[in-house]
């Protein structure tokens, strides 16, 4: 027969069952709170790099590539096609005014020059011989005018013998033509001498100047040769660096092509090339920074080249500071054209969360989370951007790229 349970029984049972119950619940919902923590989206603090907005000077600035080169740099070309017979001074040696750097091979040289003086001198015997020529002929020609002379006179005095004969009645008319015939044709034969006399000379002049014209040329190309001759051992016309010379002994060479050059390495300056699709946006005048290892060195674009080469422009650029220690000939740097400047603006350093765009989403640091933020932009360069909105100056954003968590609104940083 079954017993009646006891209040202090049932009352202690109930008990049980609402402890057990109430441990479920509190299980379930530690369980829910470590489950929703698992889910919630989080980043470790080594995996992500942050930067605080500043205030201070965003410069827009186009990237090009240049290299340092000598301020001053004179290049030697050869004065004659010759060969490399020896070369006096290494590359890197400090050179004087007039001191040899390399010496050419002059015979082939001194062989044309000697062909040439050999030509002015047969040049010299032919004005001598032309001369003579001239001088003969032009005497033979005077002494035919000196005899017609004589002869006219002799005419003349005929013609007036017959006339006076007519007078009296001793001649006849036929004989005072015919003498006034002969007359006439012997003084025509004076002007075709004395024509003939003028033209001569006037041939012989131009003869002379003709030879003389050859002479002279011929004696330029004797001084030039001769001048070129005495260039042939190849020397400094400043004080300078060897930086480069023809070594190849027993190499030809043409002339004018390059033999050495000697740079003054007292300054410098930058050659630095960009892409043509940047052409336009380059002007003599234009400010540039030039990026020597950690140091930046200001200038300006003192010239722009008018051709494309391969896609490329080359442009010079004028340091203010042209004999800094960092300087080196040959020095690879990175070259900033400035095409804006902003003064006191908010800034923030580039990296790569930057994407280039005018507006978008970065990540805020605050409280140990990472909030999602769109913010404006404006200009940029290699260092900073330039923030226009969204960000004021002590805000701590991440500089790590975070595309993984582009739809994400906030994340949780894990120290």
């Amino acid at each position: 027969m079954d017993r009646a349970i006891s209040p202090a029984t049932q009352t202690k049972r109930r008990r049980r069952t609402w402890l057990l119950a109430g441990l479920v619940v509190l299980g379930v919902v530690v369980v829910l709170v470590a489950f929703r923590g698992v889910l919630k989206p989080s980043i470790n603090r080594q995996d992500i790099l942050t930067t605080t907005v500043e205030v201070g000077d965003v410069e827009a600035a186009l990237t090009a590539t240049g290299f340092v080169i000598p301020g001053r740099e004179a290049v030697i070309t050869s004065p004659i096609q010759s060969t490399v017979r020896r070369v006096v001074v290494p590359v890197g040696s400090a050179l004087k005014p007039g001191q040899t750097i390399l010496e050419l091979d002059k015979e082939l040289t001194s062989s044309e020059l000697a062909k040439l003086q050999d030509g002015q001198l047969q040049n010299r015997n032919k004005s001598t011989q032309l001369n003579l020529t001239m001088e003969r002929t032009l005497n033979d020609l005077q002494s035919q005018a000196q005899v017609q002379q004589v002869k006219i006179r002799s005419q003349e005095s005929t013609l007036r013998d017959e006339e006076h004969l007519l007078k009296i009645g001793s001649g006849t008319a036929e004989s005072v033509r015919q003498a006034e015939l002969n007359l006439h044709l012997a003084k025509l034969e004076l002007k075709r001498l004395q024509d003939q006399i003028r033209n001569q000379r006037q041939a012989n002049a131009a003869d002379t100047r003709e030879l003389g014209f050859t002479m002279q040329i011929q004696d330029r190309n004797i001084t030039e040769l001769a001048r070129k001759l005495g260039q042939a051992d190849i020397s400094a016309q400043q004080p300078g660096v060897l930086t480069w010379v023809n070594e190849d002994i027993g190499a030809t060479v043409n002339q004018g092509d390059v033999l050495a050059r000697v740079a003054d390495l007292s300054s410098f300056r930058v050659r630095a090339t960009i892409a043509d699709a940047y052409a336009e946006a380059l002007h003599v005048g234009d400010p540039v920074i030039v990026r020597v290892n950690d140091t930046d060195l200001r200038g300006s674009i003192s010239a722009v080249s008018p051709a494309v080469d391969k896609g490329v422009v080359t442009f010079y650029a004028k340091l203010d500071d042209e004999d800094h220690p960092l300087l080196r000939s040959n020095l690879r740097v990175d070259v900033y054209v400035v095409t804006k400047s902003h003064k006191k603006t908010l800034r923030v350093k580039n990296g790569p969360f930057y994407q280039g765009g005018t507006e978008q989403a970065v990540f805020v640091v605050r409280d140990g989370k990472a909030e999602r933020r769109t913010v404006s932009f404006g200009d940029s360069n290699f260092d900073f951007v330039q923030v226009t909105n969204g960000l004021q100056p002590g805000d701590e954003i991440i500089l790590t790229d975070m595309k993984d968590h582009a739809e994400t609104r906030e994340l949780t940083i894990k120290q």
